[in-house]
Order: C-alpha cells, then sequence, then structure tokens
C-alpha cells in the first residue's frame, strides 16, 4: 500500500468569510464569553466583539484604507490584536502578523515587502519600544498629517496606529479609531462585506525561516476558517469550553488554532497574559475554569516544572492541542495524567498549510497519541515521497507532501520561493520527513535537512532525542550535526536537566551504551539552561550548531 492518505469528507467545508462566521456566531452565543484578558482584567462577549470589530472596521475605512490594502498587526497578546483581526476581515482587508521579537531590518522587510498601507503597534513589549522602533525607520511621521505619511524607508506606509492610550505626533491612538466613522463609513463597510468571497486573500503570516529573509505565506478566509472548524472539532470543542492561550496570536497556533477554533463554536478564549509565563498560565487555569489548553512542548515542560506545580488545581481541564514541534513522549504522557488533559490532542502543520493538516483522535489508544501526530484531517491530502518524488510504501521515510483546500494560495509577491515548495500538481512539499503506517497513522520523524550523516550513516535527530526523554534526570533535549573532519558530521547534544540536577556526561553515555547504536550517541555533550528559541517556542537548532563552531572553532566540513 502507497503512503497516499486523503481525509473524510463527511462534514462540508464552510463556504464563509470570516465576517460571515462571526456574525453567526454573535448571533448564536450573544452572551457568551468569546475574549478574557486576564492580565489586563478584559472580558468581551461575543455581540460586544462583534460591535467592537465593526466599529474599528468602519473606521479603518474612514482612514481612507480600501480593501485589499495590506494592514500590519505588530504587538503580544492583547485585545487589540484580536479586534484587529477581526476588523481587517469585516473590511476586506489583508492583515499582516508580525513577528514581535521582530527589530529594526526585520520590520522594514515585512512592511516593504508585502507593501503595508497601515500598521497597528503595540507601543512597548518588555525591554522592545515599538514605538521608537517605527520611529527610527520613519522619522518623517510626527511631520506629515494623520493618515499621510510619506516615509523615504518606508514608501506603501501611510498610517500608524498605537495600542498606547496616549498616540505620539504622527499615530493614531487605536482607542479612537472607532470615533473617526460616520454613518456613510459604515453604510460603506455593509457595502464592502456583502462583495466578500471565501477565497479572498485575508491574511499574510511570515515564516520564522532558518535561513534567508521570511516569505509570506498567503492565506485566505477559505483556508484558515475551514482549519479551524476542524481544529475545534478534533478537540471536541463547544460553546461551553473556555480555552487557555499562552501562545502568541501572531503565529498560527494562536490566531488559527485558538481564535478562530473558539470562533466556529462560540467557545471563550481565555489569555493569560501580554507573553507566555508558565505560572501566569497555571493561575488563569485554575481561576477561569479552563476546560482546554494550547502549547508547544516546551510551554508544557515549563508548565510541568514549575516548583509548586501539584499545587494548582487544574482539574477542569480536559482537552487542548499540543503542536508546533515534535512532542516529547514523555512529556505528551505527563500532560494527559498530571494535567488532567485526558483528551489533549497532538497536531501537525505548517504556516504554509492554514497549518493543520494531521491530528490525533480523542479515542486514539495513548500509544498513538503519545508517538505520532494522528491521522490526516478531513478534505486534506497527503503523501510521502522519495527523492525521485516517487511515492514510498506505507511505513517508509519521506518528505511529507499536502494538498487540498489548506494550501496557501503561495508566497507574497514572491513567485520563485513559491515554485519551490508548490508543484503544478498543487502538493505543498513541506521539507519534513515522515512515515505512514498501515493504519494511516503519521509519525514526524525529523526534517529533511536536520538529517546528521555521519561516517555515511543517516542519523535522524528526534530518535536519539526520544530515547534520552526516558533518562530520569533530563527535563529536556536536542540533538544537532556538527562538522567533522573524520565523519563529516558529529553528534552534539544540548541538554537542559531537571532542578537541582547537576550535569554527569558520563551519566548520560552510559544510559545509551548499549541502548542505541555507537554512531547515534552524541560525542559532545553540553549541560544549558536555555535553548535559542523563536517567540512560538520552536527551538533554532542552527544557531546552537553555530554556537558549537565558534567555541570548538570549527568551519563547515568539505564533502565530495
Amino acid at each position: 500500500m502507497e503512503s497516499y492518505v486523503i481525509g473524510d469528507k463527511s462534514v462540508p467545508l464552510l463556504d464563509k468569510t470570516i465576517g460571515q462566521m462571526l456574525r453567526e456566531t454573535a448571533a448564536a452565543y450573544p452572551d457568551n464569553e468569546a475574549l478574557v484578558f486576564v492580565e489586563d482584567d478584559i472580558s468581551l462577549t461575543w455581540s460586544e466583539l462583534l460591535h467592537d470589530a465593526e466599529a474599528v472596521a468602519a473606521g479603518l475605512l474612514a482612514m481612507g484604507l480600501k480593501p485589499g490594502d495590506r494592514v500590519g498587526v505588530w504587538g503580544p497578546n492583547r485585545v487589540e490584536w484580536v479586534l484587529s483581526q477581526f476588523a481587517t476581515a469585516l473590511a476586506g482587508l489583508i492583515q499582516v502578523n508580525i513577528n514581535p521579537a521582530y527589530r529594526l531590518s526585520e520590520l522594514e522587510y515585512a512592511l516593504n515587502a508585502v507593501e503595508c498601507s497601515a500598521l497597528v503597534l503595540a507601543d512597548r513589549f518588555k525591554s522592545s519600544n515599538y514605538e521608537e522602533m517605527l520611529l527610527t525607520l520613519a522619522p518623517e511621521l510626527p511631520h506629515c498629517p494623520h493618515g499621510k505619511l510619506h516615509a523615504e524607508r518606508l514608501p506603501s506606509l501611510r498610517a500608524v496606529i498605537t495600542m498606547a492610550e496616549e498616540a505620539p505626533g504622527g499615530f493614531f491612538a487605536f482607542a479612537d479609531i472607532a470615533d473617526l466613522a460616520d454613518e456613510e463609513d459604515y453604510e460603506a463597510l455593509a457595502a464592502i462585506e456583502a462583495t466578500l468571497k471565501p477565497h479572498d486573500p485575508i491574511n499574510v503570516q511570515f515564516t520564522s525561516g532558518t535561513t534567508g529573509s521570511p516569505k509570506g505565506a498567503t492565506l485566505t478566509h477559505h483556508n484558515i476558517l475551514n482549519n479551524a472548524q476542524f481544529c475545534a472539532r478534533g478537540m471536541k470543542l463547544t460553546d461551553e469550553d473556555r480555552l487557555c492561550v499562552p501562545v502568541p496570536l501572531y503565529h498560527c497556533f494562536g490566531m488559527v488554532m485558538s481564535v478562530l477554533a473558539c470562533l466556529t463554536v462560540g467557545a471563550t478564549l481565555v489569555f493569560p497574559a501580554e507573553a507566555f509565563e508558565p505560572i501566569s498560565v497555571l493561575e488563569a487555569v485554575e481561576a477561569e475554569g479552563c476546560t482546554g489548553l494550547q502549547g508547544v512542548p516546551t510551554m508544557f515542560i515549563a508548565e510541568l516544572a514549575v516548583p509548586d506545580f501539584a499545587e494548582y488545581e487544574l482539574s477542569s481541564l480536559r482537552t487542548g492541542i499540543m503542536a508546533g514541534s515534535p512532542c516529547p513522549t514523555e512529556v505528551m504522557k505527563r500532560v494527559i495524567g498530571d494535567m488532567h488533559m485526558k483528551e489533549c490532542t497532538i497536531a501537525y502543520g505548517m504556516t504554509e498549510t492554514s497549518p493543520v493538516s494531521f491530528q490525533t483522535g480523542l479515542d486514539d489508544p495513548i500509544e498513538r497519541r503519545t508517538s505520532t501526530v494522528g491521522r490526516i484531517h478531513p478534505h486534506a491530502e497527503v503523501k510521502i515521497i522519495d527523492e525521485d518524488g516517487k511515492t514510498v510504501p506505507r511505513g517508509k521515510q519521506g518528505e511529507l507532501c499536502t494538498r487540498g483546500y489548506l494550501v496557501m494560495r503561495g508566497y507574497w509577491g514572491d513567485e520563485e520561493r513559491t515554485d519551490d515548495v508548490l508543484d503544478a500538481d498543487g502538493w505543498m512539499h513541506t521539507g519534513d520527513l515522515g512515515v505512514i503506517d498501515e493504519e494511516g497513522y503519521c509519525r514526524i520523524t525529523g526534517r529533511v535537512k536536520d538529517m546528521v550523516i555521519r561516517g555515511g550513516e543517516n542519523i535522524y535527530p528526534r530518535e536519539i532525542e526520544e530515547f534520552l526523554f526516558t533518562h530520569p534526570d533530563i527535563q529536556d533535549v536536542q540533538i544537532f550535526g556538527i562538522p567533522d573532519e573524520k565523519y563529516g558530521e558529529e553528534l552534539c547534544a544540548w541538554i537542559r536537566l531537571k532542578k537541582g540536577i547537576k550535569g554527569n556526561r558520563k551519566s548520560i553515555l552510559d544510559f545509551c551504551d548499549g541502548q542505541i547504536a555507537h554512531y547515534k550517541i552524541p560525542r559532545i555533550i553540553r549541560f544549558v539552561d536555555e535553548y535559542p528559541m523563536t517567540v512560538t517556542g520552536k527551538v533554532q537548532k542552527f544557531e546552537m550548531r553555530n554556537t558549537m563552531m565558534r567555541e570548538l572553532g570549527l568551519a563547515e566540513a568539505e564533502t565530495a
């Protein structure tokens, strides 16, 4: 049997826009809480969210924005972010998600790459002063009329909206946007909504590539709303659920798998804080009676490691999704047991596929739910191919390719890089290595580019990481390759130990001896307190590799 699977089609795809979905949910569950921002003590019902989003949408039109214009949103998890998400969708504007960790050159690149007409930004976040950074790129702003910016370095940008209570010269205040609209703007909004179609592009999400400039994946209402619907079904979410969301909104996990998933069923979104803090998550779950929790594995690892973890009342939890990077088996077992998330699912996907293509089922046996990413999502197609592009037999490893409603329109304004990943038949080449078994369950075994070739042996870091996770002293581990004159590449392990444990290289080597092949045992071991990560909690192995090469004075090994 070939490694080709296609999802169930018994539940029809939604043929509506995000605005239409918001209106339906607000009508069906007007008094259900839609948003709770714990840190800011803000709560909105679905009817209030619709009202406020309409007001912001009309205000954006009053500023001179037109359907199809791009609006950047740059900031942490705040209510203004979600209002911007829905307001842009209602007005036919294309929201551009900008990573809160971006600095000057990255921000300049993102705004210019998609020619943003407007930017909604936080005033500051942690050590970053967003307003100052924007003024560095656009010093002309205080000297231009509102909404008529002409900046040499940001030629497309016309309007800048700050989330701060008081707006510096040249900035609009987000709180004042709704007041800009009059009756004509609301009439224009209604007229625009009537013309919007599900397949219109609505969102650009920059992928956090490890090399080269970020790529703007262009997604439609149809892409992300349907993916959200199936994520919600996968968790068995209903209008009675309360989903705790510590993942960042700018990422597809927060925006689609959390916000839009709850939208499709009328559930409540609970945001513990502007950014992830393990204690704030546990406190929010307890105080708000959350029934679901989202997160990448590193978040769950941090929550489980809180010293007084056992003191928190988490029995309200039932479901959720762990995704974003490979989910260690031992961690998933603790989440199901110690966090009461008996229906927690694992999901797999990528920004370019809206994002989810595989998800474990609530009735899957524990072994399946901890060692695979589940089975194919509804209406999606996946195949596993070899280096020649041929579909491999079940049980054989190869590159995972995805096709269907969930695949992006392409990278904004970048036909060449789009053609690199999207073939003529509509298959998205993910760059991920996977195996599909006889029953259709998928295991992600690594990245095509992560594979380490040591002395002719192909080594997949994920396999060694899963083994080392069973060591009683290890909290987290990352395996990667570094150049080696003799073998071409050699294995390196960065290990985070549990609290109070001292690093002992010999104990790690002894643990491996006789259990895994000698060539899979890491020769270089470093005990570390943290890993270089993206804002979404994805570990950056290329940064670790660069660090080790500098430390050891290594250059890239020459290959024939």
